[in-house]
């Protein structure tokens, strides 16, 4: 056995042991945090170019979209984060400015990141439906990626799990206001050394992503209208992380609330999704019944 692991997943026999956040270069403390959503953030752009190629449309312009939508996107996402999390900011402004610690919110970056592709597709005079069905590939092999940078941050983990997928932290290198009465209730010492044990939460939601993926690049060809991608993307992904975000224990909660923003936007997204999914298939089916009938 190791000793002294920083995270340790007991019922597969892996431990890590003094696993650090970043590196050192030149002097420069570099964040694993940031590498990962870089590496994310290219894969994504790697594989929309694929998915444009593949269905026939110019590369470049998804290119030309990338070049701001990564930038409006990173904004959307803090500024999600801040405005549900405030209290972590309000004693020190500047502080909103450090990204290094983490504090992005995925769905502030995909809001802003549809925005900039509403505006974007009508200057540039393309179909939005299509545009963003390409692009939603991309999004996805970023969240699969970017979702690695919590587990080097020791953060967006859920409560106390038993499972074969259970998790180890060293409760010392875990932010306090993350750690439940009930994980400190099954806080398990090795060696003189504290740990809770947690669900991985962002190991479901990276898994959970990749089978999504899949599915959907698997889908492409045999798509009925364009923007069908899209809806299959936030059908899938509101129902996981509805799941996900209920076992987490650092949610961002509705002011004065105990309800976690998250949830009630990935039930309301998905439930959006899967109306939109089934009328746009009826009127596909009623125009061809009656295109028959002529």
């Amino acid at each position: 056995m190791l000793l002294d692991a920083s995270i340790r997943f007991p019922e597969l026999g892996i431990e890590i042991e003094h696993l650090g956040t970043g590196i050192n270069l030149f002097g420069i403390q570099i964040a694993y945090y940031g590498i990962i959503i870089a590496l994310g953030m290219l894969a994504g752009y790697l594989l929309v170019e694929w998915q444009a190629k593949r269905t026939g449309q110019s590369k470049e312009l998804y290119l030309d979209f990338a070049l701001y939508a990564i930038i409006i996107s990173i904004i959307g996402a803090r500024i999600y984060y801040v405005i549900f999390s405030f209290d972590e900011y309000k004693d020190n402004l500047w502080s909103v400015f450090n990204l290094r610690g983490g504090g992005l919110a995925i769905y502030g970056g995909i809001i802003a990141g549809v925005l900039t592709a509403l505006v974007f597709t009508k200057v540039k005079k393309v179909s939005f439906a299509l545009f963003v069905d390409t692009c939603c590939v991309g999004l996805l092999i970023g969240q699969i990626i970017g979702r690695w940078g919590n587990f080097f941050n020791r953060e967006a983990f859920g409560g106390y799990s038993d499972g074969i997928l259970a998790m180890q932290i060293k409760k010392s290198e875990v932010a306090a206001s993350n750690i439940t009465s009930e994980l400190m209730n099954h806080l398990v010492v090795i060696d003189g050394v504290e740990y809770i044990q947690v669900h991985p939460t962002f190991l479901y939601e990276s898994l959970w992503n990749l089978a999504l993926l899949i599915i959907i690049l698997l889908y492409t060809k045999h798509k009925k209208f364009n923007g069908e991608l899209l809806l299959l993307y936030v059908l899938g992904y509101g129902i996981g992380r509805a799941w996900i975000e209920s076992l987490r224990t650092d949610q961002l909660l509705l002011w004065g609330t105990n309800i976690a923003v998250s949830e009630i936007l990935s039930i309301t997204v998905a439930i959006v999704a899967a109306f939109l999914l089934i009328y746009n298939h009826v009127k596909l089916y009623k125009q061809k019944k009656r295109e028959k009938l002529i």
